[in-house]
């Protein structure tokens, strides 16, 4: 019997709305995202047990893309297979996308307002929130003295050589030497409880890599297919979701300076007070950079990646679990990713927010926000913003 076997089916429509709410109300980022998917589907209407939702949430931490974006894709294709897949990710994503689509087409409307005291206090939000990122990534990824090493040396790298090809590279290394060196615990020891059989993965597969051969060619910057091609990209490379994404999308909008630095962090910035997935971001860049419809293009070209390895990777995870060198390679990347994002945290993060005693002052105080007094983020990025009007005019 599968787990979702007497669990009462759903059209497409109904599972939209129900997503859609969690869309609405989910705060707080992918941790909290989990935390809330877990309530709905496992403890409320049990959908799926404890352990085929652990499942289903170790193998979308393993894969590249957002990974509370693809449990949830995943909760809705067990429910109600491809359409269900979709009006799941639909629901989820369609709040804070559009919210951040407007705030780009905002911004172009009104140039100047870019420039204020209050982009200058959320750019300091994102350095105290990415710097938590960094905390919270580096206990659970690094919890030992050969992956802290790795991060440090992956962080320095990139400081030395940011562009892309050396953040590929890096990670590249990263997964051979956590190979090497047999990083990772052991497998679980309960069977796979996921009841999903997807007759053709190896054609989710060939497309994942033919898509990302294609995000290689040249493109007209600030152009429709440049930004499916960056966002795409980013969607693919990105291990560890949510925040990780951010130096992946900044090599690419901001170090081909077809975006200021400060428009890019001010949109992270609010993207950080949205419920939904972080992703989202998505939107904002490529509004910024193509209206209505470029922001539109950038939501479902971040988004197509993890997708379609989700699609593809399901029916392989019972004999990745099983083999102790891929999920090692997976643990050297992950350690890699902290030192990707440490190196991020400082440029651009750091170096275009900090200049001087009052904006490391508030940056602490930001952090201590969110770090101790546990201050949501959806209350502090507004505050932030305040306090760069009234502090940091």
């Amino acid at each position: 019997m599968t787990e979702n076997e007497g669990v009462e089916r759903l059209s497409a429509w109904q599972i939209f709305l129900l997503f859609l709410r969690l869309g609405l109300t989910s705060f707080g980022g992918p941790a909290a995202h989990l935390g809330f998917f877990h309530d709905e589907f496992v403890k409320r209407r049990q959908w799926l047990s404890d352990s085929a939702y652990g499942e289903v949430v170790a193998l979308c931490q393993l894969l590249p893309g957002p990974a509370s974006s693809q449990v949830g894709l995943t909760i809705g294709f067990l429910q109600g297979h491809y359409r269900g897949a979709f009006a799941a990710w639909l629901g989820f994503t369609l709040p804070s996308a559009l919210i951040m689509i407007a705030f780009a087409l905002g911004l172009s409307a009104w140039p100047d307002a870019s420039s204020g005291g209050w982009i200058h206090g959320l750019k300091l939000f994102v350095v105290a929130v990415v710097a938590q990122a960094v905390w919270q990534m580096g206990r659970t990824l690094c919890p030992d003295r050969p992956r802290i090493a790795m991060a440090l040396l992956v962080a320095v790298s990139l400081l030395v050589m940011g562009e892309t090809w050396m953040q590929i590279l890096a990670l590249a290394i990263a997964g051979v030497v956590g190979s090497f060196l047999g990083l990772g615990g052991s497998a679980a020891s309960e069977p796979l409880h996921v009841p999903l059989q997807s007759r053709k993965p190896a054609l989710f597969a060939v497309a994942f890599l033919v898509l990302l051969v294609v995000s290689f060619l040249p493109q007209a910057t600030g152009s429709p297919g440049w930004i499916a091609a960056e966002m795409y990209r980013a969607g693919a490379l990105v291990f560890g979701g949510g925040h990780v994404v951010l130096p992946w999308l900044q090599e690419g909008f901001v170090a081909s300076g077809a975006m200021p630095a400060d428009t890019f962090l001010a949109g992270y910035g609010v993207a950080q007070a949205m419920p939904g997935p972080l992703f989202s971001f998505s939107g904002f860049l490529g509004g910024s950079q193509a209206g209505a419809l470029g922001g539109v293009i950038a939501v479902l070209a971040v988004f197509l990646p993890g997708t379609l390895l989700v699609f593809a990777g399901l029916p392989l995870w019972s004999w990745l679990r099983e083999h102790r060198r891929a999920r090692s390679a997976l643990a050297g990347v992950n350690a890699g990713v902290v030192g990707l994002l440490l190196a991020a945290l400082y440029d651009p993060v750091w170096t275009s927010a900090v200049h001087g005693a009052a904006d490391l002052g508030l940056v602490l105080i930001l952090w201590l926000c969110l770090a101790v007094w546990r201050v949501p983020v959806w209350l502090l990025a507004p505050l932030s913003a305040l306090g760069g009007v009234i502090l940091l005019p």
